[in-house]
């Protein structure tokens, strides 16, 4: 039409796209529409949604300490640092489960912290794995931000 100006693309047709991209297998994913289409359009595939998690007690020594250290004023040092490595634990079951898929990159990575009770917590991350497929399309896309 004009020169170089984007093509504009239904979603009918995105649709298309996607069925012939998934013809094997379904997909699971946490992607909004909006991300679903955006990723797409980059030239990645979703793969799946992937997990990891973890479950941590600080057991009665630790959560007696903690109670003492939390009448005073400063850092729970010992609850710091079990969180954190309850979080990277999730997180790298969560990239073992991409990697299981043959991802590339896991995207829209959620990390929850559920204490179950005052001694255990469970971290838990939740991300979709993505696999580049093509190149990214050379459409301008122009977000809406509410």
């Amino acid at each position: 039409m004009f020169g170089n100006s984007p093509r504009i693309v239904g979603m009918e047709e995105i649709g298309k796209e996607l069925q012939q991209s998934h013809a094997t297998k379904a997909a699971t994913s946490n992607l909004s529409a909006l991300d679903f289409w955006l990723i797409n359009d980059a030239g990645f595939q979703p793969l799946g949604f992937v997990l990891g998690n973890s479950v941590m007690s600080m057991g009665i020594s630790g959560g007696i300490a903690t109670a003492f250290k939390g009448m005073q004023r400063g850092e729970l040092t010992q609850l710091t640092e079990l969180m954190y490595a309850a979080r990277e634990l999730s997180l790298r079951r969560m990239q073992a489960e991409a990697d299981e898929l043959g991802a590339d990159s896991v995207v829209n990575v959620q990390v929850e912290i559920i204490h179950r009770s005052e001694e255990i917590m469970e971290v838990v991350a939740t991300g979709t794995a993505v696999k580049r497929v093509r190149e990214a399309s050379d459409r301008s896309v122009t977000l809406q931000v509410k």
